[in-house]
């Protein structure tokens, strides 16, 4: 049994924590917040006696194996070294950190202390993703990626009230970029690798965030395009374009249904089965690879996670998304 302290208690932790339910091995035993009546009032929906409101001791702590991170992004990288530092394991909310400086005091944090971090990007562990990877070649040589990501944001209503929410506040690495664009980008760097250019364009808000945008990649032989945004919507499909036939992606962030069109008329549905809520399968490859004594995941690797960053990185200055966790 491995045994779960979280940091955050909103939405986003509830969904984890409905899904790693139902993983074999997972225990919820502690509960952080910086508000003792709201930790106690998290636990007590799913039974947990132990609260904590100073992270220190719940890093010493021993009832306690591993971490879920679900605080802002500014915070991931301090929070995650603090328990990596005491031998726990964690699992951290995407993006994993502000930049890429902090990723990589992450990873060598883990690295020093041999306990397990991995960033919670659970696209890539859907079934779904693998019968994408499983029939790339199918469509014969890829020539485009082109993936959109529009959610308008239920906090874009108070902004647009005059309320500016986290969400939209720079102090913790927010912005479209950071919280949507990277269910578009993760993929294309999983599935393509590094690119040759980076070219980006946004719309900054007045908050000192962006708003929405939209980033090309440029490789040898292809180019990904990818668009997010937090203040508007959008119900197109993403796509991967080759030159025999196209896979069809429902949505990118999720991945319910896959098709490939063929050039010849055909359409083959290579969706596969998913029983689960999609942050199942983050937490059993998690649990899987601590009871394996494996410290690092051959699906969302370091080397992922600082390619993916060092993206977000160049597109933020091309955008002028400016943090101020960039200048520590």
């Amino acid at each position: 049994m491995i045994r779960f302290g979280i940091i955050g208690t909103n939405w986003i932790t509830d969904r984890l924590l409905q899904a790693a339910m139902q993983v074999e091995d997972f225990s919820l035993t502690a509960v952080y917040s910086r508000s003792s009546e709201k930790a106690e009032e998290f636990a007590a929906k799913y039974n947990v006696k132990t609260t904590f409101t100073d992270l220190e001791s719940m890093a010493k702590s021993d009832e306690i194996d591993a971490v879920y991170i679900a605080s802002p992004n500014s915070l991931h990288a301090e929070q995650a070294i603090l328990f990596m530092n005491h031998k726990k394991h964690v699992l951290c909310e995407k993006p994993l950190a502000s930049n890429t400086a902090e990723v990589t005091k992450m990873i060598e944090a883990a690295k020093e202390n041999r306990v397990l971090l991995m960033e919670a990007m659970k696209s890539t562990f859907l079934p779904n993703f693998k019968a994408i990877q499983e029939n790339l070649h199918k469509i014969g040589t890829v020539r485009r990626y082109t993936a959109s990501y529009c959610q308008y944001s239920s906090r874009y209503d108070a902004y647009r009230s005059g309320t500016v929410l986290n969400a939209f506040r720079p102090e913790f690495s927010n912005g479209s970029l950071m919280d949507i664009g990277i269910y578009a980008l993760y993929p294309s760097l999983v599935l393509f690798g590094e690119p040759e250019t980076i070219k980006a364009s946004g719309m900054m808000l007045e908050s000192g965030v962006d708003g929405e945008g939209s980033i090309l990649l440029q490789y040898k032989d292809m180019d990904a395009v990818m668009m997010y945004s937090k203040i508007s919507d959008s119900a197109l499909p993403s796509e991967i374009q080759g030159e025999d036939g196209t896979i069809v992606i429902d949505r990118i962030s999720t991945i319910g249904k896959v098709e490939i069109h063929y050039r010849d008329g055909r359409i083959e549905d290579i969706t596969r089965p998913q029983k689960e809520e999609t942050m199942y399968y983050e937490m059993k490859e998690f649990i899987d690879l601590i009871q394996n004594d494996l410290y690092e995941s051959t699906i969302n690797t370091y080397k992922h996670s600082i390619s993916v960053m060092n993206v977000m990185d160049e597109a933020r200055k091309q955008i002028g998304v400016v943090y101020p966790a960039d200048k520590k």
